[in-house]
């Protein structure tokens, strides 16, 4: 029976083995298959990888224009330290995403924000006033400075109170004629949930990025190309099968830290909702409601209402 046994173990494993290098390659299959065909930008080595290299320094320039269109023409932009070192020992320093100048002189910021702060307003604030103060000079200085922007990628609404909008644009002006009083400090805000916009409804170069930029994890192919030549080049660029093997396993490590934390998000709000729900039914059910009617009025089952 030993024999038997063993023969049968040898002429069955090759076919284990062969299944189980199947499922392992199913399971990656699927998990490429969740991850999309491009690289999600929101994540922190994404959104450098596309914008923050010296070598595709043309996408971030071509964006840019878009974003400023009409008001300036960057032909150029070089990579600055992203590191403010603080002014004394006791202040703390800070880390900018990417942070570049242009060709005519202005310092450009740019932040992808994925998660919520209170204070994020006073957060850009203070992100901008380091990239002025930074421009101090030694000895006699007659206090000329070059023009901050502040470029903020946002995941998330900033304000839920006034009335829903994609950019907010933020400069120094007189308060009573509106008239711009000084150009050297700018902010412009984008918030990408309240981009509501289907591929043929994008009017302009800039919506025509952000609807790409919000949608690129999931999409099959890139939309525009025939409008747009960069549109081609971020299509290679994005693409995680030109990525080297090294990178791909950078961007796969980021990716399920953002993904753990946009569902452990969605599992408190669905939590909290509930919580909601469940204080809301013992409230009308303390105040004598019929069952039934706690039921339509907070989804809850009727079982679920008795259990309270």
């Amino acid at each position: 029976m030993l024999g038997i046994g063993l023969i049968l173990f040898y002429f069955i494993l090759p076919y284990l083995t062969l299944f189980n290098k199947k499922l392992y390659l199913c399971s990656i299959i699927e998990i490429q298959e969740i991850m999309g065909r491009f690289i999600n930008p929101f994540t922190d080595f994404g959104f450098k990888f596309l914008f923050g290299r010296e070598v595709e320094k043309e996408l971030l320039i071509d964006f840019l224009n878009d974003l400023l269109s009409g008001e300036h023409v960057i032909t150029d932009i070089q990579f600055l330290n992203n590191e403010q070192q603080p002014e004394v020992k006791t202040e703390r320093g800070l880390i900018y995403d990417i942070y570049c100048r242009t060709n005519t002189g202005e310092h450009i910021i740019v932040e992808m924000q994925n998660r919520e702060q209170p204070y994020f307003k006073d957060r850009a604030l203070f992100y901008l006033s380091r990239a002025i103060t930074q421009q101090a000079r030694k000895g006699i200085w007659n206090f000329q400075l070059d023009a901050v922007y502040g470029v903020f990628f946002m995941n998330f609404v900033m304000d839920k109170d006034i009335p829903s909008k994609i950019r907010t644009d933020v400069v120094l002006s007189d308060r009573d004629t509106g008239k711009l009083f000084n150009s050297k400090f700018r902010q412009i805000f984008i918030e990408l949930p309240n981009f509501n916009k289907e591929e043929d409804e994008c009017e302009n170069d800039f919506e025509r990025w952000i609807y790409i930029l919000k949608h690129m994890d999931t999409l099959d192919r890139m939309p525009f190309k025939a409008r747009k030549a960069v549109f081609e080049r971020l299509e290679k660029l994005a693409s995680k099968a030109n990525m080297t093997q090294e990178e791909r396993a950078q961007y796969e490590e980021e990716w399920k830290v953002y993904n753990d934390y946009f569902n452990t998000l969605d599992f408190a709000e669905q939590k909290g909702m509930l919580r909601g729900k469940e204080s809301s039914a013992r409230m009308m059910k303390s105040k004598g409601l019929a069952i039934d009617l706690i039921s339509e009025c907070t989804g809850l089952t009727a079982e679920e209402i008795e259990a309270l």
